[in-house]
């Protein structure tokens, strides 16, 4: 019955076509570029009917990979790009009747260090995909996914693949969401996953609550969501921050959550009494550091959330911390003066440095703004240090200079839009720029886009969103060599429509066109 539904949108597919001039196989299929890729000139049918996966190694029997193949099965019969390359043999040779998926490693744990290489081939004997993950072959089967293309006749077709030998340049490769600023619901964060997916993102970086809002429904302390949330209706329960967690981790995609400190905690106040420092002329301003209660509130806190969420690491945020509140606040400059602290970064680093010991006791790890660097407080060297400022050429010599890892975003604030194709600045700006040592480029592990969301919400997120970040996203997966502007407009025009065959509400490049243009809400 599945399978006669499969076929019924094959036949609704032939609709779908692209044709953006002539075009080879290894330019303008693919997104992200491959490490290395190798072509033949023979060409396959590719039968629904007639097609079956098969899986083999350690990891064979995975659930997360049986979920992995049932998806692509539908993606690669239901969406298939409708693309016509002029390389190869015009007529197909025969049948290609499957492909095996070889996974060496039983290990599913997804972390800083998880292997995502694999390798892949197409032959008249078949296709194989060979990883030592799950994860690695799910990137493989996202990229047998983009080879499929549909003929002139309406059927489906692959090129010969002599070898496709990949891996991602960087582990550390982010989307950061706002969901305070405005809420997204709940549909628009599992669609941008899976639009995540086709270009091989795999850390989604969840700012969930700032100033404005706090939309997380604690267990621990209701009221912060009760109270601090845009209303009731305007809140992730825990059951859609499980929802959100797993149907990430399906995908190999990670989810850090962060939830910043001590400034940006505007919305924490109206659900936790005192925890916020009165200032002198009226109002609040950032936690009060130097309360006991203070110490007890953040403590049961933080170990709810390293309980939610699974992932090694917790963004801790750090940045844009105000002092006004502070200096005119008695009881802390009469604390102060008994601490001996003059000066009001030290009550900061007081304040950093006991969050710290807070998280290392729940034994997990964390990415922090680059302002908790800068300050010199003393943290752990597996801290991963989030640079966001300008001159940030300056900042990644130094932080990789005393040791610390490092991630990018300064390059790739996405909220911030301009006339034309601004996607050539993201693709534009390599992590490694800043003249560093090789010691110091392998301590640069990836970057991540950021979508602050002052002017962006369910409505209008996606189009914002897709296909800017795919430039980051190939950036940062690519090998260092792939720089050719034409070329990857090339690919990405045509990623684009891909995109949208695929649900994902994708906004043009420039002038041009997709034959299957969009038809959804």
């Amino acid at each position: 019955m599945v399978r006669s539904v499969l076929l019924l949108f094959l036949f609704v597919a032939v609709s779908f076509r692209l044709v953006f001039g002539d075009a080879s196989i290894t330019s303008d299929l693919l997104w992200p570029h491959p490490s290395q890729s190798t072509f033949g000139t023979d060409v396959y049918e590719v039968d629904s009917g007639n097609f079956a996966f098969t899986t083999d190694g350690a990891g064979g029997a995975s659930i997360l990979l049986k979920s992995a193949i049932d998806r692509y099965y539908v993606t690669i019969f239901q969406t298939a790009a409708p693309f016509f390359p002029s390389g190869g043999a015009t007529q197909p040779k025969g049948p290609l009747t499957g492909l095996k998926v070889t996974v060496n490693n039983a290990d599913e744990s997804l972390n800083l260090t998880t292997d995502e290489s694999y390798t892949l081939t197409v032959a008249a004997d078949g296709a194989a995909i060979t990883a030592t993950t799950v994860f690695g072959a799910m990137r493989g089967l996202e990229t047998f996914s983009q080879l499929i293309y549909h003929m002139p006749n309406g059927g489906l077709a692959i090129n010969q693949v002599t070898s496709i030998t990949d891996k991602p340049r960087f582990q550390y490769r982010g989307i950061m969401i706002d969901t305070s600023r405005h809420f997204l619901n709940l549909h628009t964060i599992l669609t941008h996953l899976d639009a995540m997916v086709y270009s091989k993102f795999n850390i989604l970086h969840w700012h969930i609550v700032d100033d404005q809002s706090f939309p997380y429904e604690s267990y621990t302390f209701p009221d912060l969501a009760a109270k601090g949330a845009y209303d009731h209706e305007h809140i992730y329960t825990q059951e859609d921050v499980k929802t959100v967690i797993n149907y990430a981790y399906e995908r190999g995609i990670r989810v850090i959550p962060e939830f910043d400190t001590p400034g940006h905690t505007q919305s924490w106040g109206a659900g936790q009494a005192n925890l916020l420092t009165p200032c002198s002329g009226g109002g609040f301003g950032p936690i009060d550091p130097i309360l006991n209660t203070t110490w007890t509130f953040l403590s049961s806190f933080y170990e709810e959330i390293s309980k939610v969420f699974p992932d090694d690491y917790i963004h801790l945020g750090g940045d844009e911390v105000s002092f006004g509140c502070w200096q005119g606040n008695a009881d802390i400059q009469a604390w102060m003066k008994k601490m001996g602290y003059t000066d009001y970064a030290k009550l900061e680093e007081y304040y950093e440095n006991n969050l710290i010991d807070l998280i290392n006791k729940l034994n997990k790890s964390y990415v922090v703004w680059q302002e908790i660097f800068d300050n010199g407080l003393k943290i752990k060297m597996d801290t991963v240090i989030d640079v966001w400022k300008g001159g940030w050429q300056k900042e990644m010599d130094a932080v990789t200079k005393a040791g610390y890892n490092v991630i990018l975003s300064t390059c790739w604030y996405l909220n911030y839009i301009s006339y034309g194709e601004d996607w050539k600045n993201y693709y534009g700006c390599d992590p490694q720029a800043f003249n560093g040592t090789d010691e110091q480029n392998s301590k640069v592990v990836g970057g991540h886009a950021c979508m602050w969301a002052e002017l962006v919400d369910s409505s209008n997120f996606m189009p914002r969103m897709w296909p800017r970040a795919c430039a980051v996203g190939e950036r940062l997966w690519s090998p260092k060599t792939v720089t050719d502007v034409n070329d990857a407009r090339t690919r990405l025009l045509n990623h684009r429509c891909r995109l949208l065959t695929r649900g994902i509400r994708a906004e043009p490049l420039g002038p041009s066109y997709c034959n299957d243009e969009w038809h959804g809400p």
